[in-house]
């Protein structure tokens, strides 16, 4: 019969060979519930993936306020769109009346550049017309000049020799008279030769100098002293 110390080694023994054996059953389960629990989170992550694939949200009440809220942005985007649009009708049309302006500018400054052009040419046109009249002047004056020297010329002759006066009724015969206004011109006839002359307002016909020439009072001589008119009557 066992004494009692070996009965209690002998419990002892037996418990400490069961305790292995229980740890490793409850190990055992713990790693079944994990891999359960795995398994059931992947079957539920394939359901939400295949719900998620499979769903169809054409009609329902979100996708209507999608499709309402991006109608509203496109009609917003359209109605910039058209008021940009309108901006640049309004800038090129601008454009084109500042291009008109700018030509308008610059045809109204040629045309003054123009009319101020002829104005000049206008302007040098007189001029050189008054210089001409100024030199057709000059030249009259100089005439003139020239024939009252030569008239005192004639005359201081005339005295130095001591020529008496010629009567022109006795000597000369008057034609006709021709032309007219001051541009008149008289035809005579030198009786003693029988020679014939064209005489005008200033010519000298032996020491006298025409004074005038008319229609009414034939031709006027004056040498500055004596003064003899002969007409086409008293030449008739």
């Amino acid at each position: 019969m066992l004494n009692k110390n070996t009965f209690l080694s002998v419990c002892l023994f037996s418990m400490l060979l069961c305790l292995p054996v229980q740890a490793y059953a409850e190990e055992e389960q713990v790693v079944d519930d994990v891999v359960v629990e795995e398994t059931i989170t992947e079957d539920m992550d394939t359901v939400s993936a295949d719900a998620v694939a499979a769903y169809d949200p054409s009609g329902s009440l979100f996708q209507q306020i999608v499709d309402l809220e991006q109608e509203k942005v496109l009609m917003e985007l359209e109605k910039e769109r058209a008021q940009l649009n309108l901006e640049l009708d309004k800038l090129a049309a601008e454009k084109i009346k500042l291009h008109m302006e700018i030509d308008e500018l610059s045809g109204r400054a040629e045309q003054q550049q123009q009319e101020l052009e002829n104005a000049q040419a206008k302007l040098e046109a007189e001029a050189a017309k008054l210089e001409r009249e100024k030199e057709q002047l000059q030249a009259q004056t100089e005439e003139m000049q020239s024939r009252a020297a030569s008239v005192q010329t004639s005359s201081s002759s005339s005295e130095s020799t001591d020529q008496s006066a010629i009567n022109f009724d006795d000597q000369y015969r008057l034609l006709n008279v021709v032309g007219l206004g001051s541009q008149l011109q008289a035809k005579i006839e030198n009786l003693t030769t029988g020679q014939t002359k064209t005489i005008s307002v200033g010519k000298d016909v032996d020491g006298y100098v025409v004074q005038s020439i008319s229609l009414d009072e034939g031709v006027v001589f004056s040498n500055g002293k004596d003064v003899q008119t002969l007409n086409i009557t008293k030449s008739r």
